[in-house]
């Protein structure tokens, strides 16, 4: 197996002596804000081993609502010589791409000001792991500040199962999953066969166990396969990955900017991408976690793992749960303080030049406000750019001229 040195900036290196029990900890060293946890980057909580009646994810079929009838689809480019505009991990699209951007279903944003981040704390309740507010201070949520963003093309979805097996069968892209040989999966959904290749727990997260031969074709482990989830959203995937899939396709990850004014759907500074009620109507929008963090999950949702990319009503501007079910890469080099710096970029902000991690946005299917609300349109999170997890994915962006 391979252990994981964030701290000072190494990827992942071979495992050198024996497969470590489940029993046994696998220690990992993160920085603060990029933890594997139930999002990448919450805090620590129990140890106790899985229940052992819940090895599977549910998935219920779930119906949706429209998908943001009159917007403007968009596979064009600018015609940029070499490809790419300086940003770290942005490639700038060109008509010659323009066949694979069609594989994505795309909407054009106007360029436009927005209102980015939050100035709200979130509060614990009175010694009980519940948690009021919004922002996370540590994960530099502030402060809420006007961002202007030039106007580009979004996908309605996270790149899908059936989407990312098309770029690996035209490439023969290794991912970096595939490459060390293992990944993280959450302990409720490892495959009996997965049982006997774990090789640890993260440190501290204790539910999330290093499985050989986990990956984005085997999700669960081995045993497992997408093969009847094609519209589920790929994960697995590392920022390495998404950058050489985009590359293949035309297109190129969200600025964190852009994903954000994206994700707003057209509201300034609601909590979700519906509105501020996490339950309103007393219906989910989103594809959460219930009950109690990590052991007991009531999928009240209808899910328990992830969901089809287009299960609840997409927001103001057709997108897609663009909170839960995975969490999505950016380009940027991730930092919780940069962006607050009196000369911090406003127009079209791209991040740090440099970094160790990168941005996550979105939350996932195991966010839940015992534990994290990192599900909020505000909250961020980071790992480093060959980590893998059973809750990581992405979307794609494009550029229009």
């Amino acid at each position: 197996m391979y252990l994981l040195d964030v701290t000072s900036g190494h990827t992942r290196q071979p495992w050198s002596g024996p497969s470590i029990p489940v029993q046994t900890h696998v220690v990992v060293r993160y920085p603060a804000c990029a933890m594997v946890g139930c999002c990448p980057g919450s805090r620590a909580t129990s140890d106790t081993p899985p229940s052992a009646d819940h090895p599977f994810a549910k998935h219920f079929a779930i119906g949706h609502d429209g998908e943001g009838k009159g917007a403007t689809d968009h596979a064009g480019g600018d015609g940029s010589p070499d490809g790419w505009d300086g940003r770290p991990g942005v490639r700038r699209t060109s008509p010659a791409d323009a066949y694979r951007t069609t594989h994505h279903d795309l909407v054009v944003l106007p360029a436009d000001t927005f209102r980015m981040g939050t100035s709200e704390r979130s509060v614990s309740q009175s010694g009980v792991a519940e948690w009021s507010g919004t922002g996370f201070e540590a994960d530099g949520e502030g402060p809420a500040r006007d961002v202007t963003v030039a106007s580009f093309a979004i996908a309605r979805t996270a790149v899908t199962n059936a989407q990312f097996r098309e770029f690996i069968r035209a490439t023969g892209h290794v991912t970096d999953a595939d490459r060390l040989k293992w990944s993280y999966v959450f302990h409720h959904f490892v495959t009996p066969e997965g049982l006997t290749r774990v090789d640890g727990r993260a440190n501290g997260t204790a539910w999330w166990w290093a499985v050989r031969g986990a990956s984005w074709s085997r999700p669960e482990g081995p045993g497992s396969s997408v093969r009847t989830r094609p519209d589920h959203p790929v994960v697995h995937v590392s920022w390495n990955d998404a950058a050489a899939y985009c590359e293949w396709a035309g297109v190129r990850l969200p600025t964190e900017a852009e994903w954000e004014y994206a994700a707003r759907g057209g509201l300034d500074g609601a909590s979700y991408p519906w509105g501020d009620d996490l339950t309103r109507d007393g219906t989910h929008h989103c594809n959460i976690w219930q009950g109690e963090f990590p052991h007991r999950n009531t999928a009240e949702d209808g899910y328990a793992g992830t969901a089809p990319v287009r299960t609840f009503a997409p927001n103001g501007y057709g997108l897609f749960q663009m909170s839960g079910n995975t969490w999505e890469w950016c380009a940027d080099w991730w930092s919780a303080t940069d962006h607050a710096l009196p000369d911090a970029p406003r127009d079209n902000p791209t991040g740090p030049a440099t970094g160790t991690a990168r941005v996550l946005r979105g939350g996932s299917y195991l966010c839940h406000a015992s534990y994290c609300n990192r599900y909020r349109i505000a909250a961020r999170s980071s790992n480093t750019a060959d980590s893998t997890t059973g809750h990581m994915g992405f979307r794609v962006v494009a550029d229009i001229g």
